[in-house]
């Protein structure tokens, strides 16, 4: 076993395991600051509580690293459907019993922790999208293939998450995983024409879906997710819904080139979830422009070096996975960042690598390692693929 470890680190894509390594210590470091007294008054917690939670979310994902990178990603096709079939009735089940936090139905409690089965979604979709992108090259070349019976699979399959999750109430995340599912589906070896007309459908049933909506609720969205909507001007509207965008802004301008400094963070006392969704407001303000403008660089060199992996791929699962990954990185610091800059809706999106929580974390550290995989794959011509 430490044989295969030490042959998989050998061959692991050590660029990218450093700078996420480097963004991955940053962010719990800047946690500490999300102890604050403010914010232990807030959210009812202990003293450096998130601090001691996120490391341990951390090692979780550092121990299911170590597994991830040893499993061949051929296995996938045994193991990708229990866990498709395992978070659909874990997703089906907070529809139908979950209980709501912060407006939407995400999470399963176990006491001691919290399960967001949604956050798990995101990668295990791209598999399974993937997997079936490899089979359809595969019937296609023997010519045992319907076109149209596969595209119905690969819809249903990819389809089947985002509607769930907008029926939970949970706009960030629906919007990812449809984004995702869009790209990789538009870049697949699917026949144009067949994209073409798929999407042409999709548009009819999403306008006939809003039609019956409408109709029957008065609106698509709830009025919590239609005020966050309101973030073209959010300081003429602070007490409405505004106050969150507004004090980013002033955090961030601060900030100024080099921050206010480590832990003098003046607007973490009324920027909501400054461990989380407004993460990047607290560390603009106390690092100022050069640090926030590393973290920028970082984030493009470990975009580029998934789409590197995912352009070198060997096999086509391992092409798409690594595209899908960078497509669910590249939403979510777009999400966040586009809803802190007031550029689109606030949607409770975290941020890669720096923001507080469990489920995203591990399921983040997981699709790296599902990356890193691919890259192993790719350098030992002696593995099976």
């Amino acid at each position: 076993m430490i044989k295969k470890l030490k042959n998989s680190f050998k061959d692991m894509d050590k660029t990218l395991l450093m700078v996420s390594l480097l963004l991955f210590v940053f962010g719990l470091l800047n946690i500490v600051n999300a102890s604050s007294k403010a914010v232990v008054v807030r959210y009812n917690t202990s003293l450096y509580g998130y601090f001691y939670k996120q490391a341990l979310f951390l090692i979780m994902g550092f121990i299911l690293t170590l597994i991830i990178i040893t499993i061949p990603t051929k296995k996938y096709h045994a193991y990708g459907a229990f866990c498709y079939i395992g978070i659909t009735v874990a997703l089906i089940y907070l529809s139908l019993y979950g209980t709501v936090q912060k407006g939407s139905y995400n999470w399963i409690n176990f006491g001691i922790f919290s399960f967001q089965p949604s956050e798990f979604s995101k990668p295990i979709m791209i598999v399974c999208v993937s997997l079936l992108f490899e089979k359809f090259l595969s019937k296609l070349r023997n010519k045992k293939i319907n076109h149209y019976d596969f595209i119905g699979i690969i819809l249903f399959v990819g389809c089947l998450f985002p509607i769930i999750v907008f029926l939970q109430k949970d706009l960030g995340t629906t919007i990812i995983l449809f984004l995702i599912f869009v790209v990789l589906f538009m870049s697949s070896p699917i026949l144009r024409i067949d994209k073409l007309r798929t999407v042409v459908l999709g548009i009819i049933l999403i306008i006939i879906a809003c039609i019956i909506v409408i109709s029957k609720n008065g609106s698509i969205l709830t009025k919590t997710q239609l005020s966050r909507f309101d973030f073209f001007d959010p300081c003429s509207d602070y007490e409405a819904g505004g106050y969150q965008i507004c004090n980013g802004f002033i955090a961030i301008n601060d900030g100024g080139l080099l921050g206010v400094g480590i832990g003098k963070s003046k607007q973490i006392s009324y920027i909501p979830e400054s461990h989380t969704d407004s993460v990047f407001a607290i560390i603009a303000e106390e690092y100022g422009f050069l640090v926030s403008s590393v973290i920028f660089i970082c984030y493009i060199i470990i975009l580029y070096r998934i789409l590197k992996i995912s352009a070198n791929a060997n096999t086509v699962r391992g092409r798409y996975i690594s595209l899908g990954v960078a497509v669910y990185i590249f939403l979510h610091i777009l999400v966040n960042l586009g809803g802190l800059f007031g550029v689109m809706p606030l949607t409770g999106v975290p941020l890669p690598f720096l923001s507080y929580g469990g489920s995203f974390t591990i399921a983040l550290i997981c699709s790296l390692a599902i990356v890193q995989r691919i890259h192993i794959e790719m350098k030992n011509k002696k593995i099976k693929v």
